[in-house]
């Protein structure tokens, strides 16, 4: 995209609409920061709760099903759409990017740079689904943006459907939260990025946890993004 100015718009034309999917109700945490920036904005979202989740399944159907709900929103005239989850971003965001050049396409990218910016200690954790960790995007980013800090890598098995059945700070999420985080709390991070966009529900839980660990969720970065895209789409320059 360059840097020309966004074209006039005709008053009467709708506005665009952001398509967005997940797994799950995982994406919805960027659904909800963008609302915030942009209030009043059309949001399409799709959650596939028939593949849930999307960590569990072999790359290719992940990559069969992102396709195709990303062509899906691309019909309904969905513009940008946001890969709302990081495993599918992992496998999916170069193949949906080439399949729909005239889309713009945001994906997750785990937030290495601002978690190793906030860490006091260089030792950063990224909690994430085993896709993600063996994705090149992940692989990219942290060769990108952690020169000088540690970085400690952890799955987080069972947290998504913690997620899905509402279990957001019960014993047993507190449980399974604190068996997720245990290596990078082992490994004294003091700053853990919350690579999957179901992560951030399990927040309460998390901090109950690890009271003096700072989480960072990217949905708001992300938002911002999106919020950009979508300005562009309607031809507004006033919001900044």
């Amino acid at each position: 995209m360059n840097g020309d100015a966004p074209a006039c718009r005709d008053e009467n034309a709708p506005l665009p609409c952001v398509g967005m999917f997940d797994s799950g109700v995982g994406g919805l945490s960027v659904a909800r920061a963008f609302l915030k920036l942009r209030p009043g904005a059309r949001v399409r979202y799709v959650a596939d709760w028939e593949h849930c989740p999307y960590g569990a399944l072999p790359g290719e159907i992940v990559l069969g099903r992102a396709l195709a709900i990303s062509r899906e929103l691309a019909a309904a005239g969905c513009n940008p759409i946001v890969v709302a989850c990081n495993t599918a971003s992992a496998v999916a965001l170069a193949g949906i990017r080439a399949a729909l050049p005239d889309t713009g396409i945001v994906g997750m990218e785990p937030a290495i740079k601002p978690a190793a910016a906030l860490s006091r200690n260089g030792r950063v954790g990224v909690l994430a689904t085993a896709h993600t960790l063996s994705g090149g995007l992940f692989r990219g980013t942290m060769c990108k943006f952690a020169r000088g800090v540690r970085v400690i890598e952890a799955e987080g098995a069972g947290l998504v459907e913690l997620v899905e059945n509402g279990e957001l700070d019960t014993p047993r999420a507190r449980s399974m939260v604190a068996k997720a985080l245990a290596p990078l709390l082992e490994g004294g991070c003091d700053t853990i990025a919350l690579a999957c966009t179901h992560y951030p529900a399990l927040l309460p839980a998390m901090r109950a946890v690890a009271p003096g660990v700072l989480f960072v969720d990217p949905a708001e970065a992300v938002a911002q993004r999106v919020a950009a895209l979508y300005d562009r789409a309607a031809g507004r320059s006033e919001h900044k």
